[in-house]
């Protein structure tokens, strides 16, 4: 069967206008994964530039291969946009990455979830110092650096290829859904909890210190210990790499 190419005397902004879906439904599944404070018009501003992109540099593929392409394109401009406006400071960084290593390597020797002062200890680190870190560290599972490891290329330059389609991702979203749901039952209960009582329950910190009986700012660092907790599980996975 042949393939069906573009109508050649369509014009850049009718593609783009046929297109716009596309855009708007990767922005929103990637903003699904992201925190709330990222605004998804600013995503989807981002896709349209990797559409426009894709748009110049397709213009010859067939329906099918355009669609793929696409989607490349608009994926990693979001993606390249996000790493751009990454909040996190580099040291900030280093010491969860120091962290994630530290649960990982003492849950595999102890075979159970490691306590804070286990950790600490690990690392070197005061227990004060640790809770310090984990103050500083943010709630996201996977970075965006994470998801695009190659030196010197932007996500878009390494990913995009004319002559491939992009891989059907359902299998490993699966995949990533089970793991994480393991590693979530693998946490110590009170850490479990809490994020039970923050993403189900709608509670804020404080409302889970009353329930629990302890400070806002040790919800806190409970809750960004067990997203430690489920980076390291996800990495011995093969969902996250390390850095």
């Amino acid at each position: 069967m042949k393939s069906v190419v573009y109508n050649p005397t369509e014009t850049r902004e009718e593609r783009l206008t046929r297109h716009l879906p596309m855009v708007k439904r990767i922005a929103g599944q990637m903003a699904a994964q992201l925190p709330a404070s990222v605004d998804i018009a600013d995503l989807e501003q981002a896709g349209m530039i990797g559409l426009w992109d894709a748009l110049e540099r397709g213009l010859e593929q067939s329906a099918a291969q355009f669609g793929a392409y696409a989607a490349i394109r608009i994926r990693g401009a979001i993606y390249d946009e996000l790493r751009r406006q990454d909040w996190l400071p580099r040291r900030s960084r280093t010491q969860e990455r120091s962290i994630q290593k530290g649960i990982q390597a003492l849950t595999q020797s102890l075979r159970r979830p490691p306590e804070d002062v286990e950790i600490a200890a690990h690392l070197g680190w005061t227990l004060e110092a640790y809770q310090a870190a984990l103050a500083q560290s943010s709630l996201q599972l996977v970075y965006l650096e994470d998801l695009s490891p190659g030196e010197g290329l932007d996500f878009t330059e390494r990913h995009a290829d004319n002559s491939i389609a992009q891989p059907d991702a359902a299998l490993q979203d699966e995949q990533l859904e089970r793991d994480l749901q393991s590693a979530i039952m693998e946490l110590p209960e009170r850490e479990r909890m809490i994020l039970s009582l923050y993403y189900q329950e709608d509670l804020q910190l404080k409302e889970i210190g009353q329930v629990l009986d302890v400070s806002e700012s040790r919800v806190s660092q409970l809750m960004k210990q067990a997203v430690m907790r489920l980076r390291a599980s996800l990495q011995a996975h093969g969902a996250a790499p390390a850095r």
